[in-house]
């Protein structure tokens, strides 16, 4: 071991006037810096909600045009037999939505979610009741010819018709969805 180095009296000095207005610690722990919270992908969220809304644009207003009794679309290359079985309410329904009461953009926003909920639980036949326009302004339905045009316009969509009586008649539709 080395032995102990003598400190000057003038080091002492100018170590004493360096840190004569040094105050003591009164605790000598380190406050910990708060974690960050984890990041929420809210860019992301919004942007899947706004091509939700994009997916079902409106197009041109034809609440004011009859849209026939029965709704009936189908994609090229469906199987005729497929096509009947879901006319005659024969394929089982996964998921039901409920647009009563709900307003043209409530409806749109509902749906869209609906469909991306049906996805994700692979469900293949779905039931929509859109209502038949009784509680309307002018008796008339405004979501019929709406969810005509939102159906036709999503790739998921293979086909979709009015249901049986039994289901909502006109007031209603099954929608066949692509599978997952």
């Amino acid at each position: 071991m080395r032995g102990k180095t003598k400190i000057s009296p003038e080091d002492v000095e100018l170590f004493r006037h360096a840190v004569k207005r040094v105050v003591p610690l009164q605790q000598d722990k380190i406050t910990p810096v708060p974690r960050r919270p984890s990041p929420h992908p809210q860019q992301k969220y919004l942007d899947e909600q706004q091509v939700l809304r994009d997916m079902l644009s409106d197009g041109p207003d034809t609440s004011d045009t009859e849209t026939g009794e029965e709704l009936l679309f189908h994609r090229k290359g469906l199987q005729h037999g497929l096509l009947r079985k879901l006319r005659r309410g024969q394929l089982s329904v996964g998921a039901e939505l409920d647009l009563h009461g709900m307003t043209v953009v409530e409806a749109r926003d509902a749906l869209g979610l609906f469909l991306a909920a049906c996805r994700l639980n692979n469900a293949r036949c779905v039931r929509i009741i859109h209502g038949k326009g009784y509680g309307s302004r002018h008796k008339q339905p405004v979501l019929k010819g709406k969810l005509n045009q939102w159906l036709q316009q999503r790739d998921e969509v293979l086909a979709f018709c009015s249901a049986r009586p039994v289901d909502g008649g006109t007031g209603a539709v099954y929608v066949l969805l692509k599978k997952g």
